[in-house]
């Protein structure tokens, strides 16, 4: 069994010796009150490379203090992290490991740090006697357990903010500190500044910022490199049914692949193209849960919308019980994904193309050319299909069609993202009206979706003996509204048109 803790706190560098400055005349506190000193042992897992430590998450097995046991922190924002707490066991448990397999893959989890810290524990509290942060001074000494010798010890200062605090008061006590003489940790963790000052004289520098982009390939490569990190960095979350993290990770497949097939003249597309299909393999798999999530989001709020009196039988309750069905196991079966060989072969895949990617000769080229030739291809793509849309009759032809130019005019907003930092403003409004056009495909794409949905549903009310007249009647509205935006399109294009300036 594991829990989750949101975990606000900042870090203050501290001289030996020090002590605890008075916090009583932090506004809101009343009272200080001393809960003792504890003493923690702490040993921290990473890979041999250190793969966790890079992306800054800690993976500890800890006793001592109120909260023994393992503990995954995952970073959300600065001083903010995700604490997944698991019971105390002797190996690093599965709920756990599960959660840091997109960046350990096939690598053993080692002990890398051990750190025992004397901590000594003051709360703040307010009038009622509540909590409003703990304050502890952390004695400090590390020990390298592999891929070095050394120690180190050195002791902070760190605050905590209650659970349900108000981040604000971390400033308020943040300016008492500072005028006792201390100063924020440059460090971002604990095992960060251990691993930096047990790394011995043999171990180089960190890796600086990257340089800026030149050619047309650094510029792809920047977009790629994004993609391919967050596909990794969203993996925990998915795994959480973090909101939105099935939607965000299946964005950035299909970015990353679009970006393959957009700019096939910086990057090899013989190399690059069995990537392409595994990403489209993999956003299929993420898009189980969602499309299903937003059709009967779709027809609810369709349904919502129709008068008591056309409600005819029990069509709330069947709509449930259909989307429940469809939706069975597909989590279980995300997850199986996400564990597998393949994926995890793709993830691999997407860090050689990132670290020995297969460039042409364009790649050297000039950005203000090379890219924004790939971006007009694009657009003239989506105006093709437009066109054909346009001129067919109503009916599965046309809606063919539109969904069609609908997957272009995502493709084409993508490669216009990749361009944004080389072409500026004419990028920028490339992705805006490829945005809007995006929304407007995507009605009628949901409108042809829920129609079959209806079909369905009308057909299994039909099979149990109840009435299929509120399914028809919702089946009609969706024919009006596809037709709608059918007749919207031409104008909508039209002033995509007149704003594209590449």
């Amino acid at each position: 069994m594991v829990d989750t803790k949101r975990e606000i706190e900042r870090k203050y560098d501290a001289a030996a010796g020090a002590t605890l400055p008075g916090l009583t005349a932090v506004r809101g506190v009343v009272a200080v009150v001393d809960k003792g000193v504890a003493e923690l042992d702490a040993t921290y897992y990473d890979t041999a490379d250190q793969r966790l430590a890079r992306a800054h998450l800690t993976l500890r097995r800890r006793t001592g203090g109120g909260d023994p046991g393992w503990h995954l922190k995952l970073p959300v924002a600065d001083g903010v992290r995700d604490e997944i707490r698991a019971p105390l066991s002797d190996t690093v448990p599965r709920s756990l490991s599960a959660l840091v397999r997109s960046r350990v893959r096939g690598a053993e989890l080692l002990p890398v740090i051990r750190l025992r810290s004397a901590r000594d524990v003051r709360h703040l509290v307010d009038a009622d006697g509540d909590l409003l942060a703990e304050v502890s001074l952390d004695q400090v000494r590390a020990e390298r357990l592999s891929g070095g010798t050394g120690t180190a010890e050195w002791t902070e200062i760190e605050v905590e903010l209650a659970d349900g605090g108000d981040p604000a008061f971390l400033d308020r006590v943040d300016k008492k500190l500072r005028k006792a003489g201390l100063s924020r940790s440059s460090a971002p963790s604990k095992l960060a500044r251990a691993l930096q000052e047990t790394a011995g004289p043999t171990r180089t520098a960190p890796v600086g910022a990257r340089t800026q982009p030149v050619t047309a390939g650094d510029h792809v490569l920047v977009y790629v490199r994004a993609q391919r990190d967050a596909i990794v960095e969203l993996d925990p979350a998915v795994r959480r049914d973090v909101f939105d993290s099935v939607h965000a990770m299946r964005v950035a497949t299909r970015r990353l692949r679009s970006t393959l097939r957009s700019y096939g003249k910086v990057l090899d597309r013989t190399a690059t193209g069995p990537i392409a299909g595994e990403l489209k393999w993999l956003a299929g798999e993420l898009g189980v849960d969602r499309d299903q999530e937003v059709l009967t989001e779709h027809l609810t709020t369709a349904l919502s919308e129709l008068p008591p009196s056309l409600v005819s039988g029990p069509v709330p309750d069947r709509l449930r019980t259909w989307s429940k069905a469809r939706r069975g196991g597909s989590r279980r079966g995300l997850i199986a994904v996400l564990d597998s060989g393949r994926h995890l072969d793709l993830l691999d895949a997407l860090d050689t193309l990132v670290a020995t990617p297969p460039l042409r000769k364009a790649a050297a080229g000039d950005p203000a050319k090379v890219i924004a030739e790939a971006v007009r291809d694009d657009y003239r793509k989506v105006a093709a299909l437009i066109g054909r849309a346009l001129d067919l009759p109503p009916g599965h032809d046309r809606d063919v069609a539109i969904h069609e130019a609908r997957k272009k005019a995502k493709r084409a907003r993508y490669a216009a993202e990749a361009a944004v930092p080389a072409l500026g403003g004419p990028a920028e409004t490339m992705v805006r009206s490829m945005k809007s056009l995006q929304t407007l495909l995507g009605d009628h794409q949901d409108s042809v979706m829920a129609r079959g949905a209806l079909c369905e549903l009308a057909a299994q009310a039909h099979a149990a003996g109840e009435s299929a007249f509120t399914y028809g009647v919702l089946y009609g509205r969706e024919e009006q509204r596809a037709a709608a935006t059918e007749a919207a399109l031409a104008e909508a294009w039209r002033a995509v048109e007149a704003a594209t300036e590449l």
